[in-house]
């Protein structure tokens, strides 16, 4: 058999991920979604419930036209006829006959009072609609798994009718029975142990489907696996309903890294790192720096201990290679840094730091200083090379001084609030008057000073504020704190991030739109004065 017969990895992004709060997907984005899901490799994509809503019958229409998959069989997912209807009188499960998908998901009861209070009909009704359902989409072809909806709770309150249920879909043709943690209360040890009951009370073959309630999602379904299930449902970066689905990324990292599992096409895992951010750009929820494998965190060191053990061997303080999945070796640089932080560090920014190890020394000591007063390199990594830059060619370097600054804000009689800002800066030893509007007195400083500066370099019109954060660092004090300004700058190859801190926030942004400038001429190959 193949690896995605022997060993199904299911994805529901585009179903049960896209009912998490604040995460809308229109039909072109499920499209792109679910090619980025193929690139990954995985076995079966969920792509809707077609019939049931405009968008979903739209996109399967759209798939069955523009989404050709190297990899993935596509899934449409619907529920079992309704009670005292026959199968091919019944809209939704027609909808799903006629939508185009190889295969069909169809969720069912598996817990006796759900059949009660949510069907409002009998157990044995339950039953016939399953074993019916199954029937009319397999006479026409599709391959047809069933989603066993709050197995578990069900397997709690009444065992014998939830082992009925498994036993009727596998009787009925279904390929796999996926045992749902619906509302995602279980554990691993208790969860195991149901699905070794399970496989040994019926012939189905087991599949699992975990939601996050816990913080076990990933946990339980790789119990489910080590007991026996052999389809694993989930969602990319864990989106979900409430806390979320189980996270696939994580899922298959574990599997194949830990467990030796085959079960993505050969190097495929490679790509969930680049997968990961992109679908997250699709979706427009931002990442977690802290998601295992693929977070930008997930292989960040900080602590000089950590980093004096990695510069011997990087397996001293990581489990696995970053590269197994696509990701890179972060090192921070904090007021916990040593010299063995510093140098790796260097090396990360390609920066050669020459024979003189006192320039470590100097960095060490000169970083913890400043973060005593507020400063933070760990975001801020281009501040942090002007800074190493500087204290190994000792001067900093500058191709402007900005002499001085002022704003105006306005607010009109209209309501409408408008920012100025003039700025005198020195040159190529000339002094240069420039103004400039925005937004806000930060995007008018920014563009009074690249409007100065673009005679003398023109290749500052390539760059752009792409975001801007501001955090109080002292809250005792209130508006009188000091302020730290993070600034964000992109010059459409790349972005990088910069630093200010003062008591007054106008300035603590002047500072880091100094370093941003700075250091995208240096990125552009210009030489400072």
């Amino acid at each position: 058999m193949t690896i995605s017969d022997s060993f199904h990895i299911y994805d529901t992004t585009l179903r049960d991920g896209a009912q998490q709060e604040g995460l809308n997907l229109s039909v072109h984005d499920k499209l792109t979604i679910a090619r980025h899901l193929d690139d990954l490799g995985v076995g079966f994509i969920e792509g809707g419930w077609p019939g049931a809503n405009p968008k979903d019958t739209e996109f399967f229409a759209l798939a069955k036209k523009e989404l050709k998959l190297k990899n993935a069989t596509f899934v449409a997912f619907g529920a079992t006829r309704r009670p005292g209807v026959k199968a091919a009188d019944d809209v939704l499960l027609r909808a799903l006959a006629d939508s185009g998908a190889p295969a069909v998901t169809l969720v069912a009861k598996a817990h006796d009072r759900h059949v009660d209070l949510a069907l409002k009909t009998n157990l044995d009704e339950n039953l016939a609609m399953i074993r019916e359902s199954i029937h009319f989409l397999k006479e026409g072809g599709q391959r047809v798994f069933l989603d066993a909806e709050h197995f578990f709770d069900g397997y709690r309150s009444n065992p014998a009718y939830a082992l009925e249920v498994v036993r009727v879909a596998a009787e009925a043709g279904a390929d796999v029975v996926a045992l749902c943690d619906t509302n995602g209360g279980m554990l691993p040890d208790e969860l195991s142990q149901v699905v070794h009951d399970v496989l040994g009370k019926s012939a189905a073959r087991l599949g699992i489907h975990c939601h996050n309630d816990t913080g076990c999602a990933i946990a339980n379904s790789l119990a489910a696996v080590a007991a026996g299930a052999t389809h694993v449902q989930g969602t990319l970066n864990g989106y979900g309903e409430r806390t979320g689905n189980a996270d696939l990324v994580s899922i298959i990292a574990n599997l194949e890294l830990k467990k030796k599992q085959l079960v993505l096409p050969k190097n495929s895992l490679h790509e969930a790192f680049r997968i990961s951010h992109a679908i997250a750009e699709v979706t427009n929820v931002a990442s977690s720096a802290r998601q295992p494998y693929v977070g930008i965190s997930a292989f960040a060191h900080k602590a000089g201990l950590h980093a004096s053990a990695i510069k011997v061997d990087p397996a001293l303080y990581q489990h696995e290679d970053p590269a197994s999945v696509g990701n890179d070796r972060r090192m921070l640089v904090s007021d916990m840094a040593g010299r063995a932080s510093i140098e790796l560090k260097s090396q990360e920014l390609g920066i050669d730091i020459g024979s003189d190890k006192s320039v470590l020394t100097r960095v060490v000591e000169r970083v913890k200083e400043m973060e005593s007063r507020g400063y933070t390199f760990e975001a801020a990594d281009a501040s942090f090379e002007l800074l190493l830059r500087e204290e190994i060619d000792g001067k900093r370097a500058q191709f402007f001084k900005i002499e001085k600054w002022e704003t105006v804000v306005d607010r009109g009689d209209d309501g409408s609030v408008k920012s100025r800002a003039n700025v005198t800066i020195i040159a190529r030893g000339q002094k240069i008057e420039s103004s400039g509007s925005g937004n806000g007195p930060v995007n008018a400083i920014d563009t009074a000073l690249r409007t100065g500066l673009e005679k003398l370099y023109p290749e500052l019109n390539k760059l752009e504020l792409t975001d801007y954060k501001v955090r109080i660092l002292e809250g005792r004090l209130g508006t009188g704190a000091v302020t730290r300004v993070l600034v964000e700058t992109s010059d459409g190859n790349g972005e990088w991030s910069t630093i200010g801190v003062h008591e007054n926030v106008i300035a603590a942004s002047a500072m880091a739109l100094e370093d941003a400038v700075t250091y995208g001429l240096l990125r552009q190959g210009k030489i400072p004065e």
